[in-house]
């Protein structure tokens, strides 16, 4: 069993940064492959980054589109946490954020259904 713990949501004005984090707890971390997903009003769940645990201490981060080149995610095995750096923050990145871990990482980063546990989710809210 795997908790995922969120934090770092909250209200920014457009242009403005907000870093998320994600803690984890019950089981084996630094192979697991983390993801972060976001859900606005209305609309499905989507994919927006992952890190994907690529062999011995190399770890590949893969990213949405619309959020490429404004978000970064990276992890910290030590501390059992993955962050989402979101910068240049858009009025559309307002959403639900998730955070998730698919402790096989064996299948499609960017497809929610590989992931097997998520956190409760934070809201990010961007003005205009």
């Amino acid at each position: 069993q795997v908790q995922l713990v969120e934090s770092g949501g909250g209200l920014v004005q457009a242009g403005g940064s907000l870093r998320l984090s994600c803690t984890t707890s019950g089981r084996t971390f630094t192979t697991n492959t983390m993801g972060w997903f976001r859900q606005a009003p209305g609309k499905e769940r989507e994919f927006v980054a992952a890190v994907k645990w690529s062999g011995g201490n190399t770890y590949t981060a893969y990213y949405a589109d619309s959020v490429k080149d404004r978000f970064t995610i990276f992890r910290d095995n030590a501390k059992n946490t993955v962050y989402l750096q979101m910068n240049s923050l858009k009025p559309e990145d307002t959403a639900i954020y998730y955070c998730a871990a698919d402790t096989h990482s064996g299948g499609s980063y960017g497809s929610r259904y590989e992931y097997e546990y998520w956190g409760q989710g934070t809201q990010v809210t961007v003005s205009s």
